[in-house]
């Protein structure tokens, strides 16, 4: 740099045209201006800008020298202001105020301020502005003292593999704190290191880099480091580097290869759902991406389908797996044709190359099956009454190890009726009993066994075989006339008939619908009886037997009863009509019925009105006319009993401790009645002594039953009697018994003497002598009787006494 520039603004009285200079003496400076003003023009003082170089190092330094125009004998005084004066920054510049030079007092930086503004001042010695402030402007000169920065430390950018020249990647860029109106600021970018190959370029004005070449390969290198450079003075002056990294993205340019052209495996027969082995493949594009995610196929050799092939997410690897169970014994071994290829299509740039292909050989490898029931469940049938010992299936098992020599036996694992018996060697199976109807091991008609069938191999196996028995229904009974007589009235059309009805202990279909008819045999029955369907649709009473196999519509109901109907008035008595019943089983079952029919004579309503013979017939038939009054008679007569047994427990419940709580050891079973040869006590009937032990079934009685032929000695007990706590019904009789004798004065004293010379079989109880006996019973103790009441104590007198 050259010495700085001065420049020195002299306002002068140059100005002033003809105006003389200042004498002494002459009048003041204020009267001059005043006195001089009309007459000229006034004029400020300018000062140009004044250009000072940054970082100049000569302190202090000359800058400019003022001057004022209205210069005065006494001087002028001057000073400036602004930044770098009295403002921040302080103490650059300095005037000298006499001579009005300005000085540069420390080094400069365009990089903070490029330039300053100062306002200059010109006064007289009494502080009088003599001039208007003028502006002083100090312009700082850059020098190249900032080397360009980048932005970055390291620019990062990407590229496919295999982009063609002048495909651009990035763009770097840097600064210059320099002036850039100069060249210290004028930057250009180069690449100063990027390898042997060069494959980038970069703008040297804007720092944008792309490709120069083709050729670009991830899978040969995959990422480039880039030094560049920027320097400013266009290229001359001072520099500054950084890094640029430019990453290759893959692309599908590269199919996978299999490791190898053949594998061999190995798995067991029956496994399922197994894997067998890897097929191993490289792919040199990224790892992990799409373009590297291989996809396998099975070509040949398995034509049933039981393998099946998957990529391993992790390795890339085919994983080949059984779906179906093998079997040894069929196939052994397979050959399968593999191939691989990317689930992304290749580029259109890859080069072209066949499909990868591998054989895979596996062998099955043979091991020990359980043997297996082909027929699984075996149904078949058999008919009820099979005689013990029948053959009725054969139920085995095959072993599907071919190659092995094994032998299966068999059992029973489930017969819950203990109805079958099973060889275990042939696999036969025989009844060991009839299979009959009905049965509670029967389910819907049919019997459920499990057989068991083992090998001997080490470990031996088993398979279970289910064997479902048809027990078929065998029409093997004929159907009965049910109820066998009955009573009707002998007038046709009123009360003229009797409901007929059969039982049939076979099962459907051997059972009902049942044919009705008059016996064939019998012709002149037809004269005077006819038979038609109760239930049924066609008349029974023509006689027509059903056709052999013959069904009724499944809508129309079974004939089970029939109506006997009389055609003429008939006398009063009875009758024997022989029927024929016929059942619909196959081959049907008939069976010759002798029905009593007892004629009544019939009142208005269709009832008989002879008492006599209805009692007679009671129970053996029901007339249509008094089948709606015998059921209403039973409905009350069901209400009455269960009002009747409701009041009976009552009463039993107050007399729970009743006639027999004394006495807790009562070795009486029964009190039997034996023949009476003395006349005695009615109340002599048998009973069981288990109903004595229940005395909560007792009633109790209001007041104790009272004997007019009692001796008025006897007291009469203000409660009722104790009797053995043993539960029974014996209060009942003996309560009964004592009524009757009591309140009947025909029957002799209680104390009359009885002759029980029988015993009576089988009782428990010890039995009573006779009175006549006592001479052999005298070490007999009856004191017991005591306890019974004072009918009793009379009794315990004469045999203890």
């Amino acid at each position: 740099m050259g010495p700085p520039l001065l420049l020195a603004c002299l306002l002068a009285p140059l100005c002033a045209r003809g105006a003389s200079p200042a004498q002494p003496g002459t009048a003041a400076p204020q009267a001059w201006r005043q006195h001089e003003a009309p007459r000229r023009v006034k004029r400020a003082w300018v000062i140009p800008p004044i250009s000072v170089s940054e970082n100049h190092k000569r302190i202090p330094h000359l800058l400019v020298q003022i001057k004022s125009d209205k210069q005065q004998p006494g001087g002028v005084i001057y000073s400036i202001k602004g930044p770098g004066v009295d403002e921040e920054p302080l103490g650059i510049f300095s005037i000298d105020k006499f001579s009005g030079k300005v000085f540069l007092n420390a080094m400069l930086d365009r990089e903070e301020h490029d330039r300053y503004r100062l306002r200059a001042f010109a006064l007289d010695l009494g502080g009088v502005t003599l001039e208007d402030p003028t502006d002083l402007e100090i312009i700082v000169v850059d020098q190249n003292d900032n080397r360009p920065l980048f932005r970055q430390d390291v620019f990062t950018g990407r590229v496919v593999e295999g982009a063609e020249p002048g495909t651009c990647v990035m763009t770097v860029d840097a600064t210059d704190a320099d002036d850039p109106d100069t060249d210290n600021a004028a930057l250009r970018y180069s690449i100063l290191e990027q390898g042997a190959a060069g494959m980038f370029s970069i703008n040297a004005t804007t720092g944008e880099i792309c490709t120069a070449r083709p050729g670009l390969d991830r899978e040969t290198m995959g990422v480039y480091n880039l030094t560049v450079q920027a320097a400013d003075m266009s290229g001359d002056g001072l520099t500054t580097t950084a890094m640029a990294v430019i990453y290759l993205e893959d692309i599908n340019d590269n199919p996978p290869e299999f490791a190898k052209e053949e594998f061999s495996m190995e798995v067991e027969e029956q496994a399922a759902g197994v894997d067998v082995g890897k097929v191993f493949v490289h792919d040199k594009d990224l790892a992990g991406s799409p373009s590297w995610l291989a996809k396998f196929t099975i070509l040949e050799g398995d034509p049933e389908g039981a393998f099946a092939i998957r990529t391993d997410p992790h390795t890339n690897d085919g994983v080949l797996s059984v779906v179906k169970p093998l079997d040894h014994e069929v196939r052994d071994r397979f050959e399968l044709t593999v191939s691989v290829q990317n689930e992304r299509p290749l580029e259109p740039s890859a080069p072209a190359s066949p499909r990868a292909l591998a054989t895979v050989r596996v062998r099955v490898r043979d091991v020990n099956e359980a043997p297996v029931f082909r027929e699984n469940p075996r149904r078949i049938s058999v008919l009820e009454g099979t005689p013990p010992g029948t053959a009725i299936t054969t139920y085995t098992a095959s072993d599907p190890d071919t190659q092995q020599i094994q032998t299966l036996s068999y059992a029973l694992l489930y017969d819950p009726a203990d109805w079958l018996q099973l060889d275990p060697h042939a696999g036969t199976v025989r009844t060991k009993r009839e299979l009959l109807h009905p049965s509670a091991f029967l389910q819907g008609g049919w019997y459920i066994a499990l057989v068991l069938a083992r090998d001997d191999a080490e470990p031996p196996l088993s398979a279970t075989g289910t064997l479902s028995i048809e027990i078929l229904e065998v029409n093997d009974h004929a159907p009965q006339l049910q109820p066998p007589a009955g009573v009707l009235c002998g007038r046709p059309g009123r009360g003229g008939t009797l409901l007929l009805g059969a039982t049939d202990d076979d099962r459907p279909p051997h059972g009902a619908p049942f044919h009705f008819q008059l016996s064939p045999q019998h012709p002149q029955l037809a004269r005077n009886w006819s038979i038609a369907r109760f239930n049924g649709e066609k008349s029974a009473g023509e006689g027509k037997m059903p056709h052999r196999g013959s069904r009724s519509p499944p809508a129309r109901p079974a004939v089970t009863h029939a109506v006997l109907a009389v055609l003429a008035e008939l006398p009063e008595g009875p009758y024997s009509l022989p029927l024929l019943l016929r059942d619909s089983g196959t081959p049907p079952r008939e069976q010759p019925q002798l029905l009593n029919v007892s004629v009544c004579r019939c009142g208005r309503d269709g009832t008989c009105l002879d008492g006599a013979l209805a009692a007679a017939s009671a129970g053996a038939g029901i007339t249509l006319g008094a089948l709606m009054i015998i059921l209403g008679s039973t409905i009350l007569l069901l209400v009455l009993a269960a009002l009747g047994a409701a009041r009976v427990r009552g009463r039993r419940r107050a007399l729970r401790k009743g006639l027999l709580q004394r006495s807790r050891d009562d070795m009486r079973d029964n009190i039997l009645n034996y023949d009476e040869q003395g006349g005695g006590e009615e109340d002599q009937d048998a009973y069981d002594i288990n109903q004595l032990r229940h005395p909560e079934l007792f009633s109790p009685r209001p007041k104790p039953p009272m004997r007019r032929d009692a001796p008025l000695s006897s007291g009469t007990p203000m409660a009722p009697r104790r009797l053995p706590s043993s539960p029974s019904d014996i209060e009942d009789f003996i309560n009964e018994g004592l009524e009757a004798a009591d309140g009947d004065p025909s029957v002799p004293p209680y104390d009359t003497a009885l002759i029980y010379d029988y015993e009576g079989s089988g009782s428990v109880a010890s039995p009573l002598s006779s009175i006549v006996s006592s001479l052999t019973d005298e070490d007999q103790d009856y004191d017991y009787l005591s306890e019974w009441g004072p009918r009793f104590r009379r009794l315990a007198d004469l045999y203890g006494h």
